[in-house]
């Protein structure tokens, strides 16, 4: 381990700015490209089945092996060159949308999206593969930050990423409604897969300096898949920072909610057309936090702005379900998208300033693996439970009868309240955070760490 040496190495922040906005614009397409067929599979299903435990499994799922692949590809990419591990997921979500495509089309008809069929779970599996193999992708992007960018630049380029991010999730959110309700899951496979391979090609003719930097010192050699312990060492070494990835983690836990609730809910309130263009006007704010951070950076300690972003979060969880309106909804994830940029950017920021480069990938790796293990077991719970017992408390039983006067009865009622309820927890457990000693104690580590930092 080198984390005695603090987070920079001589070759690191080497400031090769347009290799860095290269990186973020392949990216950005195929971030695209992944979250497009993402989002069309999630529509499609839950249209063609109507039902909330099929969506809740299938985003449960895409949790789990989000989860399980952060420390596996972190190790990764500790071990080998960032272009390597870039590459590698582009040709791994090329790969997998291939058969996808292949398995709708060759599957007998009528057997997708029957719940029932295996062609069915066969061709879910592979589309979250594609997705999955992206998250490889993002941890490299993680880590070219500090590698590509000055010190005193990593906040405003984090944020960067997270305009990026936004401008995706503004054209897929649209793009797969409209896809999905005028031209079907077919053509949206055809659509994806060209795009995969053009991103390929270009991610082939981007070249990235000081591409093994990263490895001296490092002990990631390429013979350990799973470098769990190498992860633990590097985040225990600094305080706090272990405090901050389970708070992460247990906010991911109350985030599984939206994950198998918030498409079935906005479907409940519009069409399928309707609500892709309000998840794409809403996703703007996404854009705007990123070019705030971008522009602005985080202030003197992203650690509490991290935890102030929070406590604004699960407010706005609070209030935005009070009525079965389009209109609060809108407004209310516009928000949320506006400042969930900040808190991104934020963790990474704490993340890139307290670690040393040649351990990042792994801490990056841990920190997804632990912020989304809970969020799998949120999502397969809540949607059966959504559906056999709060929304029918909410449309016919003592709920309705209860409180149905004025809160409002349906099943989109009974979805509002595990909102309500979640934001709540969430909300006492962010201002108990902000009044703990690993709060301080990570505070003063960022701050000790910003002012010993030279500049590249």
């Amino acid at each position: 381990m080198t984390v005695q040496g603090g987070p920079e190495t001589p070759e690191v922040g080497a400031g090769d700015v347009r290799t860095f906005h290269l990186l973020v614009a392949n990216t950005l397409i195929a971030v695209t490209a992944n979250n497009f067929l993402w989002f069309a599979l999630v529509f499609w299903v839950y249209l063609e089945t109507r039902s909330v435990v099929a969506t809740s499994v299938i985003g449960g799922v895409y949790m789990l092996l989000f989860a399980v692949s952060g420390i596996f590809f972190g190790t990764f990419v500790d071990a080998h060159n960032r272009k390597t591990s870039m590459m590698l997921s582009s040709v791994g979500s090329l790969a997998s949308f291939l058969l996808a495509t292949f398995v709708y089309f060759v599957a007998p008809e009528g057997s997708i999206p029957s719940l029932s069929q295996v062609w069915t779970w066969v061709f879910v599996v592979l589309v979250l593969a594609g997705a999955i193999a992206g998250n490889l992708r993002s941890i490299a992007l993680s880590t070219t930050v500090t590698l590509l960018m000055p010190a005193e630049r990593h906040d405003r380029a984090n944020g960067l990423v997270g305009t990026a991010n936004g401008v995706a999730f503004a054209l897929t959110s649209v793009f797969s409604g409209l896809a999905i309700g005028l031209l079907g899951m077919g053509a949206s496979l055809v659509i994806t897969v060209v795009v995969a391979g053009l991103v390929t090609a270009h991610l082939l003719t981007i070249r990235i300096d000081h591409d093994t930097a990263g490895q001296e010192g490092s002990d990631a050699d390429g013979s350990t898949t799973v470098d769990f312990k190498g992860a633990m060492r590097a985040v225990r070494y600094v305080p706090g920072l272990l405090a901050l990835l389970l708070f992460s983690t247990f906010n991911n836990f109350l985030a599984g909610v939206f994950m198998a609730l918030m498409d079935p809910y906005g479907l409940e309130l519009v069409s399928v057309e309707m609500w892709g263009i309000v998840l794409s006007i809403t996703s703007f704010g996404f854009i705007v936090g990123g070019v705030l951070v971008a522009s602005r950076g985080l202030g003197s300690n992203p650690v509490r702005s991290l935890l102030l972003v929070n406590v604004a979060l699960w407010t706005i969880t609070i209030l935005f379900p009070i009525r079965s309106s389009i209109i609060p909804l809108a407004i209310g994830f516009f928000i949320f998208m506006t400042l969930m940029p900040v808190a991104e950017a934020s963790e990474q920021t704490i993340i890139q300033k307290v670690v040393p480069f040649q351990e990042q990938g792994r801490v990056f790796g841990l920190a997804q693996t632990l912020e989304t293990a809970a969020s799998p077991l949120t999502t397969f719970l809540i949607g059966p439970i959504a559906q056999a017992w709060v929304i029918p408390y909410m449309t016919d039983g003592a709920g309705a009868d209860t409180i149905g006067s004025w809160f409002g009865t349906g099943p989109e009622r009974g979805m509002a309240l595990i909102f309500i309820v979640a934001g709540l927890i969430g909300l006492v457990v962010t201002i108990i955070a902000l009044n703990s000693r690993p709060y301080r104690d990570l505070s003063h580590r960022y701050e000790a760490t910003s002012r010993e930092a030279t500049p590249a």
